[in-house]
Parts: C-alpha cells; sequence; structure tokens
C-alpha cells in the first residue's frame, strides 16, 4: 500500500464515524473527515521521526486507530456541547433587539 493512502483512510474513517455516531446534525459535513485525514497524517508523521519502521504493523494500526479515537471524542463532545451553545448564542442575539 502506497503511504498516500494513510490520510484518505483516515478520512474514510472520519466520514463513516459521521454517520454511525448520533448527533451528526451539530457539525458540518466535512469535519470529521477533515480530522481524521489530519489525525492519521500527523500520527504516522510522528511515529516515523521518531523512529518507526514502516514494516512495523503497530505503526500502521496506530495510524488508523488514531482517527477513529479523535472523531469520535469529537462527534460525542460537539453533540453534547453544540446545542446549548447555540441556544445560548441565540438569547444573546435577540436580547440585543
Amino acid at each position: 500500500m502506497e503511504l498516500i493512502w494513510m490520510p484518505v483512510l483516515g478520512a474514510a474513517i472520519g466520514a463513516l464515524l459521521r454517520y454511525v455516531i448520533p448527533g451528526r446534525e451539530t457539525h458540518g459535513l466535512l469535519l470529521l473527515p477533515a480530522l481524521g485525514a489530519v489525525t492519521t497524517a500527523t500520527a504516522w508523521v510522528v511515529m516515523v521521526v521518531t523512529g518507526w519502521s514502516l514494516g512495523e504493523p503497530w505503526i500502521w494500526t496506530l495510524a488508523l486507530v488514531a482517527p477513529l479515537v479523535t472523531c469520535t471524542i469529537a462527534a460525542l463532545v460537539l453533540a453534547r456541547v453544540r446545542p446549548a451553545r447555540d441556544e445560548q448564542r441565540l438569547h444573546q442575539l435577540l436580547a440585543t433587539r
């Protein structure tokens, strides 16, 4: 597998999680795929720079688990926090009239 596909796989994980985790109306369409791609690429670069061998299965596994964890946390936090913040902002905007 070429290394260029790692961020694409991270984006695919993020896109899949968008439809698996409830509360997708609280964030944009591309947020989780973009976060997954960035997380995978960052994890991959950090592991390569710290000396991990490309032949080890752990580098592949951890580079694909990282977006799974990050996107899951982001989706759950946004689903919990965003509606209350939107409501608070709406009250602020209506109070200025």
